[in-house]
């Protein structure tokens, strides 16, 4: 049987990159796949690709800083479905910036999206889970940059370091509470999604900052990953979807509060 076989998962940032290879991936497993995005275009692509594959989804527009829309989703997937038993807070943008430089506006846009995000994910995905009575597994997609600085990241560091030790706070209230919740974060690292080629106005782009960091002299994943990371190559989002498989499962069962790190050794 597949591992996730009658499961039911919102996987935000569905549209593209990791957290549409995350919803494909779940969906593989077994899962009911609850798509959310800004993007609609996009997120109706991912979609279709799972409903063509055999798989079962949906997609709702949502932008993860609305609280009134977490409410909404949630109410229209239990509604729906009568169950919630997993969330991938997957959601995020970079926007890379010297903090002399940096805006109000982008910092706060960053804070709205990468961390806000995760905290109303799990603020009102909970309490669906403790009223199945059968537990559940977040997953906060954090990154490597919530692990180590990075010179023209400060914003995006601050957001994916505040996502790891919420999602550790967050474990340890649920395993007090004893609701079978489990809350773990994945920390990827450089991985060829488009995130890497996208440019904030005035500012640069999280590739032209990889490369300041690792002295590589191109902004290709691949070329900035040989730089930095020993495996030498940039990873797949789907490298990172397999990960958030495992945290999903039940074969993940003993653990919360923990980072997974899926970087190719950059952290090492």
């Amino acid at each position: 049987m597949k591992r996730l076989t009658g499961r039911v998962a919102i996987v935000t940032g569905a549209a593209s990159g990791i957290g549409r290879a995350t919803a494909e991936v779940l969906a593989a497993e077994g899962a009911l796949i609850v798509a959310t995005d800004i993007d609609v275009g996009g997120g109706e692509e991912t979609h279709g690709r799972i409903i063509a594959s055999g798989g079962h989804a949906r997609f709702l527009v949502q932008d993860v800083a609305d609280e009134d829309r977490w409410a909404e989703v949630v109410a229209d997937t239990m509604a729906s479905h009568g169950r919630l038993d997993i969330l991938v807070n997957n959601a995020g943008i970079g926007l890379g910036t010297l903090v002399t430089e940096m805006t109000l506006e982008a910092w706060n846009r960053q804070v709205a999206i990468n961390l806000t995000g995760v905290f109303l994910g799990c603020k009102h995905v909970i309490p669906a889970m403790r009223a199945g009575g059968r537990g559940g597994s977040i997953i906060n997609v954090s990154s490597v940059a919530g692990l180590e600085g990075a010179a023209g990241l400060a914003g995006y560091c601050a957001t994916k370091g505040g996502v790891r030790l919420f999602t550790k706070a967050l474990a340890k209230e649920c395993a007090m509470a004893r609701d079978g919740i489990r809350v773990n974060s994945v920390h990827p690292g450089i991985i060829d999604t488009p995130i890497w080629t996208r440019i904030d106005q005035g500012g640069l782009s999280l590739a032209q900052t990889a490369e300041a960091h690792t002295g590589a002299n191109a902004l290709s994943p691949d070329v900035i990953a040989a730089a930095g990371a020993p495996l030498g190559y940039a990873g797949q989002p789907e490298d990172v979807a397999r990960g958030i498989a495992f945290l999903a499962s039940d074969d993940s069962r003993y653990m919360t509060g923990s980072e997974l790190v899926i970087d190719g050794g950059w952290t090492a």
